[in-house]
């Protein structure tokens, strides 16, 4: 079998979300540091609360995906 180097679905959004942990460390990591202008400032924060939000959904998709796997065990 040949590997095409796709990925899944489910490959994709983990990757999604680890990469989107990474970026939003990141950015804390520069507020943090203080170094750049305050409008610098205000785009990483903003950048950052774009990150949150759409972290905050996927966790909830996976979660939702995870209840929906008990439920499936629970009746076996």
């Amino acid at each position: 079998m040949e590997e095409t180097g796709a990925k899944t679905p489910k490959e994709e959004k983990q990757g999604g979300i680890e990469e989107s942990f990474a970026a939003l460390d990141e950015i804390i990591k520069n507020l943090e540091n203080g170094s750049g202008t305050l409008e610098e400032a205000f785009a990483s924060y903003e950048k950052g609360m774009k990150l949150v939000k759409s972290l905050n959904s996927q966790m909830d998709q996976v979660e939702k995906q995870i209840m929906i796997l008990n439920e499936g065990e629970e009746h076996e």
